[in-house]
């Protein structure tokens, strides 16, 4: 019987245009994400480096770019938050007949969008809804990685056969699973969160 329901952020709540960056990268000329810049992704996921950093980093590597134009690219990931699954999570929330946690691999740059898209109010209520906000830049751990799913466990004593966990990405949500963790794929465009007790049903 599932007790406590773990979030992933984007694509889940928040809608998200992932071929939004590479596709302003390359109408300036950047047209492969190589290997480093991976390597800066992931470090930066982490918290391990600064949004300046960052941005140096593509600046030097690419003087075609500026500051502006960098920051403008890297956030066109970031969509909008439809009022409807807020709503739903705070009904969820006020329900309290489970724990719920968010946990998403994000960075200082997303989460400011994030606020200036949805509001400073909105984004409020969200975070109010859940028992812990787990941003990837603040614990420094990142999806798939297994530590990051047994900090949570650890941190809050849940129990993985009583926990489930919904991601967009099947390597975050394998990763869970390995673990014993009850997961959710959910496929953006073809379900919505809001749709977790009829999807899911099998398990409440």
């Amino acid at each position: 019987m599932i007790k406590n329901i773990v979030f992933d952020f984007g694509d889940v709540f928040i809608n998200l245009d992932k071929k939004a960056p590479e596709q302003a990268l390359a109408k300036m000329g950047i047209r492969q994400i190589d290997d480093e810049m991976v390597n800066w992704h992931n470090t930066y996921e982490k918290g391990l480096m600064s949004s300046e950093a960052l941005t140096e980093h593509y600046l030097n590597k690419f003087p075609s770019l500026t500051a502006l134009s960098f920051k403008q690219a890297w956030n066109s990931i970031i969509l909008d938050f439809p009022q409807h699954r807020l709503d739903w999570i705070i009904q969820l929330a006020k329900s309290k007949k489970y724990r719920l946690f968010l946990l998403s691999n994000t960075n200082d740059l997303h989460i400011e969008q994030v606020i200036k898209n949805m509001d400073a109010m909105r984004y409020s209520q969200f975070q109010n809804c859940f028992e812990r906000f787990y941003l990837s830049q603040q614990i420094h751990m990142r999806k798939p990685d297994l530590e990051i799913y047994d900090f949570v466990l650890q941190q809050d004593q849940l129990i993985a056969q009583e926990t489930l966990f919904i991601d967009d990405t099947i390597l975050n949500t394998a990763a869970a699973s390995s673990m014993g963790i009850h997961t959710w794929h959910l496929e953006p465009g073809k379900e919505d969160i809001t749709q977790l007790f009829e999807i899911k049903k099998q398990l409440f």
